[in-house]
């Protein structure tokens, strides 16, 4: 199925988003700062505008109940702001403070005593703020904070948050491969988040970089009408201290608090997490090789960390998939980003596979097109667990969604989705689940699209996946969707690719693109297979030269 969404034009919103990326980047480039050491400060000074709206507010109340109060004024206590849920500002840790100072002051100096003012008052925040702004000209720092205070006061909460997961975005194209270990598209994250639904419970991130997938977690809570600091219990793990901070500042952003942790997730787990999560998401970083095996031999094995065991090969790929299937608790859903490779990797690999189907704990499957990633441009895959599904009418059977030829175009080397075609998306999946659609997001051009392909009236039978009185019904479509029984996935080598399953629509062809797309996929599998005959052929000879010895 084709679904290419036209391209609409910046918001005003959209458009203020823009112009202080372009000007903080043009900034830069008249700097000699590299954009990995302008990128935290920067967003620390977006921080710190939020963070000031937010306090003033605040501190308005303050000042109306404290005239009315025998007990005098709190204007200058912090827990008076922490009690809901905002950052005590000291008077010299101020925006509008730092933006008065004189031309010739130590303006650098004057915010980085600012972020460690913000530190001290508010513990949360401890070591996570940026403190690198002596090495800012103070010429650079003045017209940065100049263009931040252009970000309107009155601006809502939830709008601050997007210019600052705007900037990450930004960041991370501008940083290139090492930028994507941070950041992942929002759409990517919305879609991950609607399948799953983490309306309440607690919610981990293996590699949680800057944190998206809790903030698109906490506004699909809000957005349904909850509180999502006080229905969702935030764990994050994360390799690099740097991008633990991001995380830090993000959920703070955002009014957030979390339990972010710096380790090495293979390794550690510092969260205790095997069997206590009730959702997961993540986008691992792919194929990664050198894990040292040997310090995960205690974690292998039922109710441990690597319950199916370890792969032969030297890929990361199925430690990942264990460590969040194993996270879950038994109603728990998992949803997370996958190399391609690994839905038809082959040996040990697909031996693991297998044994994660045979469990029942695969719910869907969702192939995606290139060009969705700033980073990355093949094509990736994105896997949904749920545990729960034992006992359901959906336990024998696994969601194959092809979602390659759905995407909005929003210039020639990048891609998304629009809200409309995530909410058709995850529609699809509440059907095949027996659920009833939820509009929230996408509206009513969801609804038509959902209604053209899944009209329960145009049918005359309905599947299961219908609920009663429904206008729709989950049905199998040529190049869209198939629900493949375990005996199906069994006779294609137990394969999670949703190409296999789904095939091509009638009258629908491949395009010299996606041909290349294609072939560049089969060229990873292949070459990932050449590494594994390479290592075969080296444990064989070595267990020859064994035998000869003796």
């Amino acid at each position: 199925m084709q679904w290419i969404a036209p391209y609409e034009r910046d918001s005003a919103n959209q458009t203020l988003e823009k112009s202080l990326w372009d000007a903080a980047d043009q900034l830069r480039a008249n700097s000699n700062l590299k954009s990995s050491e302008y990128s935290g400060p920067v967003l620390g000074l977006i921080f710190l505008r939020f963070a000031e709206v937010r306090f003033a507010k605040r501190r308005v109340e303050l000042e109306r109940a404290g005239a009315s109060s025998r007990r005098g004024t709190r204007l200058e206590d912090p827990t008076a702001y922490h009690a809901e849920g905002v950052l005590y500002l000291d008077p010299k840790a101020r925006f509008d403070y730092l933006l008065s100072l004189p031309e010739g002051a130590a303006v650098g100096q004057a915010v980085n005593d600012a972020m460690r003012a913000i530190e001290r008052d508010n513990p949360q925040l401890a070591g996570v703020l940026p403190k690198s702004y002596e090495g800012f000209s103070g010429t650079l720092l003045k017209e940065l904070l100049k263009k931040v205070s252009e970000i309107p006061a009155g601006l809502d909460y939830d709008a601050f948050g997007r210019i600052y997961e705007y900037f990450l975005g930004a960041f991370a194209l501008t940083e290139g491969r090492g930028g994507g270990e941070f950041f992942t598209p929002s759409c990517i994250v919305r879609l991950l988040v609607e399948i799953i639904e983490p309306y309440h419970g607690r919610i981990v991130d293996k590699a949680c970089g800057s944190g998206g997938m809790f903030v698109q977690s906490a506004r699909f809570v809000a957005e349904h009408r909850k509180n999502p600091s006080a229905e969702l219990a935030i764990c994050g793990q994360e390799k690099e201290g740097a991008t633990v901070n991001l995380c830090r500042m993000n959920l703070a952003m955002h009014g957030l608090e979390g339990d972010i942790r710096q380790a090495i997730t293979y390794y550690e787990d510092l969260h205790k997490s095997t069997g206590r999560f009730d959702f997961v998401l993540a986008n691992p970083p792919f194929n990664v090789n050198a894990v040292d095996k040997e310090r995960l031999a205690a974690e292998v094995g039922p109710g441990r960390r690597y319950p199916f065991g370890l792969p032969r090969t030297d890929n990361a790929n199925y430690l990942w998939i264990q460590l969040f299937y194993s996270a879950l608790n038994e109603r728990g859903r998992a949803g997370f980003v996958m190399a391609n490779s690994a839905s038809d990797a082959r040996a040990s690999e697909q031996e693991l596979r297998r044994k994660l189907v045979e469990e029942r704990a695969v719910d869907a499957v969702v192939a995606v097109g290139p060009n969705m990633f700033y980073t990355v441009t093949l094509p990736v895959t994105l896997w949904f667990l749920d545990r729960g599904k034992r006992g359901t009418p959906r336990a024998d059977k696994v969601l194959f969604l092809d979602a390659r030829h759905i995407y909005r175009q929003i210039d020639r080397a990048h891609r998304d989705w629009p809200p409309a075609q995530i909410g058709f998306l995850s529609n699809i999946v509440r059907l095949y689940r027996g659920e009833p659609p939820d509009f929230t997001l996408g509206g009513d051009e969801a609804k038509a699209k959902l209604e053209e392909c899944f009209s329960a009236s145009s049918r005359p039978s309905a599947r299961s996946g219908r609920e009663p009185g429904s206008r729709f019904a989950y049905r199998d479509i040529p190049g869209l969707c198939k629900s493949a029984t375990l005996a199906e996935i069994e006779a294609q080598g137990w394969s999670l690719n949703p190409g296999r399953y789904v095939g091509v629509a009638p009258g629908e062809q491949d395009s010299d693109e996606e041909f290349k797309v294609k072939l560049e996929a089969l060229n990873e599998e292949l070459e990932g297979l050449n590494k594994q005959a390479k290592e075969l052929e080296e444990i064989i000879a070595k267990n020859v030269a064994g035998l000869l010895e003796s």
